[in-house]
Order: C-alpha cells, then sequence, then structure tokens
C-alpha cells in the first residue's frame, strides 16, 4: 500500500498522510460527497474532484497490484521465474506496460514461432540471436533437420529458428516500450476519404494529418467516429526507419558476421508482422482512451453546472414542447410543481391556427395566473417563440418567456419513471411537463433523465458507456449533495443520489412519507425500512427539513455538530429558534461574520474547518446555494436570424463548453459559437477556464453563414 500511496501523493500533488488519511475514510463505507463536506479535517480539506480522482486511482492501481500478483504465479507456474524478472514487474505502475512483461509467457495460439519451438528449433535460434557461433551456420542447421518432425532441410530449419527470434523480437517488453516512445513523439494520423464524393459532417478529415502528440481529442473523437461509420480509412505513420535502426543497434552485434543479412531480414519481419501491428491498435486505443477521458471529464463538468442552475421559484409556468404537424403540447405547473392542466395547440404549419391557439393559452394563463412560458428548444422552437412572443403583448401583466433545452425529454416522456409520475397522461404531453419542471427545478427534474442525453456533452455516445456512466453519476450526487434535498417533497429519482441513499431505501423513503407523512426530524429517517445507522451517518448532513422540530435541519450541519451549533449560537447572543426567525437572520448573518473560527474551535473542541462551514451555514439557514448563480435570461420578444448584423452585440446563455470554445444561445435558431481564440485577449488554455454551462454572457457577432445558419461569436467586447 506504501507504493500505492506514494503514487497516488505524486500524481495527484497531496502528501501521502492525505491519501492514507482518505483512503482508510472510502474502505470504512464513507461516500465521497460525505467525505468532501464532512471530513475535511481528516483529508486536508480535500475538494469532491480530488476525492474522486483518487477513488478512481486507487481502484485502479489496487487492481493493478492484484494482476502483477497473478501475473507472477502464472509465470512460476511455468517454472520461468527469476528475481530479476519479479523485481521488474513489481516497479511496473502501468498497466499496457505489465502486459508487456508478461507477453512471452502468455498462452499463444499456433503461430509460426509455437510450431518452430514444436519442431525442437529453439536452440538453434539461440544460436543464431546470440550470434556467438563461429562454424557455418548451414552446418549447424543440419542438427536439426528432423523429417518425422517436420523440418526437411537447412533451409527450413533456419527459416523456422528465424520465427522464433521475430516473436521473441516483438514480445520484448523494453523493446515495445521503447517503440511506443518513438511513436508517441513522432507518429502522425492520418485520415482519408472512404467513399468518393459523399458529403458528411467529416470532410474536413477527408485529407488529414496530425501528430498524436498534439492532436485534440475531440479531432481523434470526430475520426473515430467518421472511420466506425465508413467515411473515412484511418491509420498511424510511424517513424518505421527509426525504430528499425533503434532494433537492429540493440540485436545485431556484428555488422560483418554470417548472421547479419539473417538478423536485418528477420528484425524487418518481426516489425512489420507482428510489431507495427500491434503497436498501431495499442496506439489508437491509448488516444482512444485519453480523449474519451477527457471528454467524460468535460461533460461531467457542464451536466454539472447544467444540474446546478437556478431555479425559477414561486412562480406558475406553462411548459411549451413545439412541433409542426403534431401540434405544440402545453402544461401548466403550480409553484409546487404539481400538474394542472394540459392541451395541445396548432400555431405552427401546417395548421397555422395561429388565433385559435392564443385563445386557447390566453384562457389557461388567466385561468391559472401563469407568470412564466417555458419554450422547449428542439424543432419548430424559434417559430413558437415568435407566436409566443406576439401573445404576450397582447397579454396585461408580467408575463415572460425563456427557451429550455429539451433534451432528453423525450426520452423521459417514454420512461418507466414517467409511465408511474402520470400514468393517465399522454406521452407526448410529459416532455411539456418536463420543461416547465426543468425552469422550476432543474435539479430535480434533470435527475430522472439519463445524463448522457441532457445534452451539453461532446461524443458522448462514442466513448466507454461504463466509465461514462459511473463518472455521472459521481457528477449528479456532487451536485445533489451540493444542494441539499428536501426530504418532504423530493423524488426517489432525487433521493437515490443523496449520499448513503440507493434507488430502494428513497422508495422506501417515499413510502414512509405517504404512509406517515412528513417528517419532523432527521432522525425520522432510521425508522425507514433498510435505513440504518451507517446510511443515516452518510445522508443525514444532505437532507433538509422544513417546518420540522429542529430549526438546525434545514442547513447542511450534521447531526454530529449540533452541540458545536448549538454552543456557537449561545456564545454570540442567539438560540436554535432564530435560524426560522426572518426578522433575527441578518443580524445573525453579521454577528456571525465577527467569529474569530481560528480561536473559538479549540473551546468548542471542533476542527476550524468544520467550525467555518458550521457558521457559514447557520449564516443562511434554509438557503439554497444555486440563487446565487446567473438566473436564466427572460424574454418578452423575439430575435429572429435574419436580425444579426455583424458588430451586434448581444447577451447569451453558455449552453455548452467543449474544447475548442462554447456553444452560445442569443436567441436565435441556432446557438453561436464563440472559438476558443476569441474568448478573452489572453491566450486561453481551456475554454473551461473562462464560461461555465449557464453563464450569462456577452458577445459580439463576428461573422454570419447565413446558408448553414451559423453564427461566430466573440467575448472580445
Amino acid at each position: 500500500m506504501d507504493k500505492i500511496f506514494k503514487k497516488l501523493s505524486e500524481e495527484l500533488g497531496i502528501r501521502e498522510a492525505q491519501v492514507e488519511a482518505t483512503v482508510k475514510l472510502i474502505d470504512e463505507g464513507n461516500t465521497i460527497p460525505f467525505i468532501a463536506r464532512y471530513r475535511k479535517e481528516v483529508t486536508g480539506n480535500l475538494s469532491d474532484e480530488t476525492l474522486r480522482d483518487l477513488g478512481e486511482r486507487l481502484t485502479y492501481l489496487r487492481n493493478l497490484e492484484a494482476r502483477k500478483e497473478e501475473i507472477i504465479r502464472l509465470i512460476d507456474e511455468q517454472g520461468k521465474l527469476t528475481d530479476e524478472l519479479t523485481i521488474k514487474i513489481a516497479s511496473t505502475m502501468v498497466l499496457s506496460e505489465l502486459e508487456d512483461i508478461y507477453r512471452p509467457y502468455k498462452p499463444k495460439k499456433r503461430t509460426r514461432a509455437t510450431i518452430a519451438k514444436e519442431k525442437g528449433l529453439e536452440p538453434l535460434a539461440d544460436i543464431i540471436y546470440l550470434q556467438n557461433e563461429k562454424r557455418d551456420l548451414y552446418e549447424i542447421a543440419k542438427e536439426y533437420i528432423d523429417e518425422e518432425k517436420g523440418v526437411a532441410n537447412e533451409e527450413e530449419a533456419i527459416q523456422g529458428a528465424l520465427d522464433i527470434i521475430a516473436e521473441n523480437i516483438a514480445d520484448d517488453a523494453d523493446y515495445r516500450k521503447r517503440i511506443k516512445f518513438f511513436c508517441f513523439r513522432e507518429a502522425v494520423i492520418s485520415s482519408k476519404i472512404n467513399k468518393e464524393d459523399e458529403k458528411s459532417p467529416y470532410e474536413m478529415y477527408y485529407d488529414f494529418k496530425e501528430g498524436i502528440l498534439k492532436i485534440p481529442s475531440h479531432r481523434i473523437l470526430a475520426i473515430n467516429r467518421g472511420e466506425k461509420e465508413e467515411f473515412l480509412k484511418v491509420k498511424i505513420d510511424k517513424p518505421d526507419d527509426k525504430i528499425l535502426d533503434y532494433l537492429k543497434k540493440q540485436i545485431i552485434k556484428d555488422y560483418k558476421s554470417q548472421f547479419n543479412e539473417l538478423l536485418t531480414l528477420t528484425i524487418e519481419d518481426s516489425y512489420k508482422r507482428l510489431i507495427e501491428p500491434s503497436i498501431e491498435r495499442e496506439l489508437r486505443n491509448d488516444l482512444t482512451e485519453r480523449s474519451e477521458e477527457k471528454a467524460i471529464k468535460v461533460f461531467g463538468k457542464n451536466a454539472k453546472q447544467l444540474l446546478l442552475q437556478p431555479p425559477i421559484k414561486d412562480m406558475t409556468v406553462m411548459g411549451f414542447d413545439p412541433a409542426y404537424r403534431t401540434g405544440c403540447k402545453i402544461a401548466v405547473i403550480d409553484k409546487t410543481g404539481k400538474l394542472l392542466d394540459t392541451t395541445t395547440v396548432y400555431p405552427t404549419e401546417p395548421q397555422n391556427d395561429v388565433e385559435g391557439a392564443k385563445n386557447t393559452l390566453k384562457a389557461l394563463i388567466l385561468k391559472h395566473n401563469v407568470n412564466m412560458i417555458a419554450i422547449g428548444n428542439g424543432t419548430a422552437s424559434r417559430e413558437s417563440e415568435t407566436f409566443v412572443s406576439n401573445m404576450i403583448k397582447e397579454i396585461s401583466g408580467d408575463l415572460y418567456y425563456a427557451i429550455v433545452s429539451e433534451a432528453g425529454a423525450s426520452v423521459y416522456s417514454a420512461s418507466k419513471l414517467a409511465t408511474e409520475e402520470y400514468p393517465d397522461i399522454n406521452v407526448s404531453l410529459r416532455g411539456a411537463i418536463s420543461i416547465a419542471r426543468r425552469l422550476q427545478d432543474p435539479l430535480s427534474e434533470l435527475v430522472k433523465i439519463d445524463p448522457k442525453a441532457i445534452g451539453v456533452g461532446q461524443y458522448q455516445h462514442d466513448v466507454n458507456q461504463k466509465k461514462l456512466s459511473d463518472s455521472l453519476t459521481g457528477v449528479v450526487e456532487d451536485a445533489v449533495n451540493s444542494v441539499g434535498v428536501d426530504v418532504n417533497t423530493a423524488t426517489p429519482s432525487l433521493l437515490s443520489y443523496v449520499s448513503g441513499i440507493n434507488g430502494s431505501i428513497a422508495k422506501n423513503i417515499v413510502k414512509y412519507r405517504d404512509e406517515n407523512g412528513e417528517l419532523k426530524t432527521r432522525k425520522d429517517l432510521l425508522k425507514v425500512p433498510k435505513l440504518g445507522p451507517s446510511a443515516f451517518k452518510q445522508c443525514a448532513g444532505f437532507i433538509r427539513i422544513f417546518n420540522g422540530k429542529n430549526p438546525i435541519e434545514v442547513t447542511a450541519v450534521h447531526p454530529e455538530s449540533y452541540d458545536v451549533a448549538e454552543k456557537l449560537l449561545t456564545k454570540i447572543g442567539y438560540s436554535v429558534d432564530n435560524l426560522v426567525q426572518k426578522d433575527k437572520l441578518e443580524a445573525l448573518k453579521k454577528d456571525l461574520s465577527k467569529v474569530d473560527a481560528n480561536k473559538l474551535a479549540e473551546e468548542l473542541n471542533v476542527g476550524v474547518l468544520t467550525l467555518k462551514d458550521i457558521i457559514e451555514e447557520l449564516s443562511k439557514p434554509g438557503r439554497d446555494p444555486r440563487e446565487d448563480l446567473p438566473k436564466p435570461i427572460l424574454r418578452s420578444d423575439v430575435l429572429k436570424f435574419e436580425d444579426l448584423q455583424e458588430g451586434m452585440s448581444l447577451t447569451g446563455t453558455v449552453r455548452n463548453v467543449i474544447d475548442f470554445g462554447a456553444f452560445i444561445d442569443i436567441g436565435v435558431k441556432h446557438d453561436g459559437l464563440v472559438h476558443i481564440s476569441e474568448m478573452a485577449d489572453k491566450f486561453v488554455r481551456n475554454p473551461s477556464e473562462i464560461v461555465s454551462v449557464g453563464d450569462i454572457v456577452k458577445v459580439k457577432v463576428i461573422g454570419i453563414d447565413r446558408e448553414k445558419q451559423k453564427v461566430s461569436l466573440s467575448m472580445k467586447v
């Protein structure tokens, strides 16, 4: 374990003591959100992102150690294990390098080399490879002629021996490591058109070359997809001459010997027939894995920002799911998310029943006192936006609309969960409900949808789906736990992402709530079937109880710290009850800001970091942390693509952040692109350093392609 601790310390740039303490917490069954929030003193205040990276690498390195033990056992069973080999295996910290070491000892299918070994030609191969024999090779080869074994003459004996040497060269771990090093520095990935005169999204890759050392991950994933769809032929051009020169220098001892020519040809055969194809596969796999890893991280960050979009509270919302032929689906949701009404209107082509649609929706708006209209951004969105904008002008009072991403809404509509939630509602209308509720509370609604369907990724359907799923589960958990969950209103979908709560426990909580009424304290959770003390410890701090018996439970203060919170409040002249008295909150916040946590921590027998968190929570009891983030842009009028002019300044919402820039919703049909080079006056290494999903940004139009309906934007305004 010491070796693993040291490796993790080096990779993550943290102290070994932090690694050891964190691993202990993980092994004890604590979740990452719990450790990140409530064990800061133990970990040295490691972030949830660092903790997840540590957890992932810990699993990798432990699997690596297990594989080492297995390989040592397998080689030992063959009677080929040496002290040198054991040390070499033990020192390896990369799985691919470990497998290269094991390669010569791995059971193989029948190859030219294994057949030659069966014919007893391995000693002859050793003679040729060592190059020490002065006798004529053909004289030596005569000794290995054996018609029963299938060796008819000297040439067959020598050829068999060379086949063995070729495979031994190909299996040598040190050679392979060096060859990969050459390739990663100098190899070039190239792609050519596979289907002549074929239009496709991959036209920029029809005659493309780029060094694998510098190629961005999104290009690798694009090339992979183009190859999979048979638009592209892809290969890696390797520094063949340098590799062959290296192998010859390592193997050939005397260029004047009788073995020189044979070994030269054998090296070339080994490289072309055995090494080069397998190295190509490994390079492609490595490039793909690295690209997928980066894509998953980018997607995860975007997804988290989307999940943490601020809710639109205390508003009755009309969900508007645009369409053409089948009509626009409408759902009205009250302030608590309860469905009030549904209908279908036809203001778009082919029916164009604008007046009829207006009359229907005006009646619903008046009946339910609708404050906000959430319009999905899919098919017919901008036509629907124009219709809504014109209708709003005819209605007195404050009524606005917002464009909402409807990615995944159709997936939710047809899901088992949607059927359970709205068994009597038509599938087509459920999408409108989802759109409305996404504006009201993005987190509560989006957790119902497969994360890769929520529309903020890049090539998310092309990457390793298990890795993506595992990563995104962690992202959703972090988002849910950073906000906290009202246990008396939360759905099973939302509760299942709370630290320590799985799907079955989440359903049990809702069932208990339905049968017994609202939970009054966090301790009531212990009455829920299957939710024991261990799960309670993990989840309690993330659960919120509003209008309960203990006002502290509207905060993230963990039950284990209630006494500290109470003593702190008493010390500055307040009580727990003051946390729910609005007229006391400003004064409480002011007095808490004066507390010196460093001095008071020792007196209260609590860690400084924990005390600072308690102070922060008591300063804003019941406050949703999302309220501090930029609110969605509310509109009352529409911007048409035809209205756009170069030089125009606009305000937009960041919809997606990718390797090469960010897509911005500026209110027209298609999002505009801010290329990474237009994000700032300084060099930008990573777009996520500048913007996040949901950010409200000022942009300038710098390019318009009216044929392709594309807009280029700049943030250098």
